[in-house]
């Protein structure tokens, strides 16, 4: 039984059911992250700025990026990423630079000390996966196929949103 199965009427299939679990999980394990990231922040007595903007920091990585490329990329929405990278320029975690062939895009790149967060956030994600393999929960194969699911539903939410427009 499910936390939805009173929204059922009978009619509804399992599946539904299922999707409606999916979907909740994805949310729940989102939120959790950011509170892993969090406390990891907190114990390392990181408190300027936050997990939403130190994943920002990990997804990046070496790359340079305009704030319109981590949207399209779909990591990110609209204001959100923009005063996240102003506030992380701000705080010296990443350099700005005015594009020389449209001056209204900026291309970001992580500093050294965006680097040394990057790599803190690599640490914690290492140790988590090593966790998770030495207890035994998932090994490489159920997580391929973990990853493989998400991303046939990641790919149907993107199709759905390209046919509303």
């Amino acid at each position: 039984m499910t936390m939805y199965a009173p929204v059922l009427d009978g009619s509804q299939k399992a599946f539904l059911s299922c999707y409606l679990d999916n979907l909740a999980l994805v949310e729940r394990l989102h939120r959790l992250l950011l509170d892993v990231i969090k406390d990891e922040f907190e114990r390392l007595n990181i408190l300027e700025i936050n997990s939403v903007q130190a994943l920002l920091l990990f997804n990046i990585g070496e790359n340079e990026v305009t704030a319109g490329e981590l949207k399209s990329r779909g990591y990110y929405q609209g204001s959100n990423v923009s005063y996240n990278l102003k506030k992380l320029v701000e705080l010296g975690y990443m350099h700005h630079q005015r594009s020389e062939i449209d001056r209204r895009s900026v291309r970001v790149k992580l500093t050294e000390k965006g680097r040394h967060v990057r790599g803190l956030i690599a640490e914690l994600f290492a140790r988590h996966s090593d966790g998770i393999e030495k207890r035994g929960l998932i090994d490489t194969s159920g997580m391929d196929e973990i990853n493989m699911s998400l991303k046939r539903m990641e790919r149907f939410w993107a199709e759905q949103i390209r046919y509303i427009y």
